[in-house]
């Protein structure tokens, strides 16, 4: 049986909002599927945001900057001079900041209206990094990070976020000062 018309439309609203509560209905008792085992669960304060929580245990990034230089669309991102120039005025610290209030803002939600199209591809050094990551929307975090959509993002996701973030920009400044 095809639907035709206003049944197709009805057909179509109903699965979306029952795809939307499937996704709400978490199972946030499974401890084995967490991104991060070693930290625990529930920070002391849930108000705290990324830029508290950066001083988490080091994570070797890797693994992960190797599976991203074999995407031809990540590892074609780089900063530009006028990006490393910019860094250099500012500091890592306020990038660091800045980082975490983009990901608070641009990220976190739950629910984002424009999600895929909500990091610019130039114009700051941390939305160049977002898209070398795979940290610039929902998917592609779900895709390159295994952080599931469709729940507002912990204050430890978005501090893995922005580590992530910052350790990229860190080896492009690597990169940078041995050109």
């Amino acid at each position: 049986m095809t639907l035709t018309g206003e049944r197709y439309y009805y057909s179509l609203f109903i699965n979306h909002h029952s795809f939307k509560k499937t996704m709400r209905k978490k199972d946030t008792d499974d401890k084995s599927l967490t991104l991060f085992p070693d930290w625990d669960s529930e920070p002391a304060n849930k108000h705290e945001n990324a830029e508290q929580t950066a001083q988490q245990p080091a994570i070797d990034f890797q693994p992960l900057f190797t599976r991203l230089a074999g995407s031809a669309f990540r590892s074609r991102f780089h900063l530009r001079a006028a990006d490393l120039k910019y860094i250099d005025e500012k500091g890592l610290d306020t990038i660091r900041r800045h980082a975490a209030d983009f990901v608070a803002k641009r990220l976190a939600p739950a629910v984002i209206p424009n999600d895929g199209k909500q990091t610019p591809m130039r114009g700051h050094p941390v939305f160049i990094a977002q898209h070398a990551t795979g940290c610039c929307c929902r998917g592609c975090l779900f895709k390159w990070h295994h952080i599931q959509p469709g729940h507002t993002l912990t204050a430890d996701e978005q501090a893995y976020v922005v580590n992530v973030i910052m350790a990229w920009i860190e080896r492009e400044l690597n990169r940078a000062k041995a050109h």
